[in-house]
């Protein structure tokens, strides 16, 4: 409980202390914290002698809930994870990677309710996470399965069977800003001729451009001094999934679709 009373703190300390009063009708996060913990917890897989825990998580929000949540999104998002980081080190549970939170809309919750996807994931073996060879060794990537939706008005559980629908826009965030992005090329680079000015040091003037190739978005190096690292991984050019994080010098920028 130390644990959860640290994040309690943690969470008021981003509002001002006044997350309780701000989401008396919607979600509450340290409500969310729980439930995170659970669908750890229930969705261990066992090898010889270590007991794994999925590593990505996705969060789905009514469509209030969500707006009421996008001012701090990005810090809920690090405290989460901080927390469930700490709970699988208490309760020794094994992780593949740190574990990552991602937000989603889904219009079938009510105001209050929220779904939870628990999914375990190899990191790319690069990423530097600790190789296990043999029988202890962490078990294949699983897809996303039904999402469990927790009400704050009853005790039950539910499930929801995951909808296919196609994002209607890519956006970038970060910095305090949100930028759709449209046509098939956005620049990104701290010279006011970029579509997406980064107002950073170590960016270059014409630092990366996103690309749109029939709808899958990518990023390509410009041949910036500093590079570009997508899931703090340096790479050249990579193609972009919700929820993944761009830096560029210093700066992160998210990269999500609605």
């Amino acid at each position: 409980m130390s644990v959860l009373r640290n994040l309690e703190a943690k969470l008021g300390g981003l509002v001002e202390g006044a997350f309780s009063r701000a989401f008396k009708s919607s979600v509450e996060p340290v409500e969310l914290a729980r439930k995170l913990a659970k669908e750890m917890e229930e969705s261990k897989q066992a090898s010889v002698s270590r007991v794994y825990v999925p590593n990505h998580y996705r969060v789905f929000l009514s469509p209030e809930d969500r707006e009421q949540f996008s001012s701090y999104e990005p810090a809920l998002r690090k405290e989460l994870s901080d927390y469930l980081l700490e709970h699988a080190r208490a309760e020794r549970l094994a992780l593949t990677s740190r574990p990552a939170v991602e937000f989603m809309t889904d219009e079938r919750l009510a105001l209050g309710e929220f779904g939870i996807q628990a999914q375990l994931l190899t990191p790319p073996e690069d990423e530097g996470a600790p190789e296990v060879a043999g029988p202890d060794a962490a078990p294949s990537q699983g897809d996303y399965g039904h999402t469990m939706v927790y009400s704050p008005d009853s005790a039950v559980v539910r499930k929801l069977d995951p909808v296919p629908v196609a994002p209607s826009r890519a956006v970038l965030a970060g910095a305090g800003r949100r930028k759709v992005l449209a046509g098939s090329r956005v620049t990104l680079g701290r010279s006011r001729e970029c579509d997406v000015q980064v107002d950073d040091a170590n960016v270059s003037r014409r630092h990366a451009e996103l690309r749109n190739e029939n709808g899958t978005w990518h990023i390509v190096d410009l041949g910036s001094t500093n590079g570009i690292k997508v899931n703090r991984r340096r790479v050249d050019q990579a193609e972009l999934h919700h929820g993944d994080r761009i830096t560029l010098g210093i700066t992160d920028l998210d990269f999500e679709l609605e």
